[in-house]
């Protein structure tokens, strides 16, 4: 599976942004794809994911109000709709794929993209 990150960038306190993961290769419609952020310094932390397969979703506690996934099964895109954005929110961003049931869990992922930067100004 291959995945391709696109979107993210600047933002003000209350904006949005759209990040974009783009699929190919493999078997990636039966997998989780998920999004996770790194703060500096920090460990990966998990944001949202969905099944390709069943539509279900997923979303961190401190996020599921503000962001949004979603998948285009024509374009083979998973998407990030991040509204509201806070300082805070400032970060790497990753998107990942897992074949595994524990769409939460960093270490369950086997394919991750080059990363995109969020940053939110006050």
């Amino acid at each position: 599976v291959r995945l391709a990150q696109s979107g993210g960038g600047f933002a003000q306190a209350g904006g949005s942004l759209t990040l974009s993961c783009s699929a190919s290769e493999g078997p990636f419609r039966s997998y989780v794809i998920g999004w996770f952020r790194q703060f500096l310094g920090k460990e990966r932390e998990f944001v949202a994911a969905i099944n390709w397969n069943n539509y279900s979703t997923y979303g961190a506690d401190s996020v599921k109000a503000r962001f949004t996934i979603s998948r285009d099964n024509l374009k083979n895109v998973v998407y990030l709709q991040m509204n509201n954005l806070k300082p805070e929110d400032t970060a790497v961003y990753y998107c990942a794929a897992t074949s595994l049931g524990v769409p939460r869990v960093a270490g369950e992922y086997d394919y991750w993209a080059q990363g995109t930067q969020v940053t939110v100004s006050s």
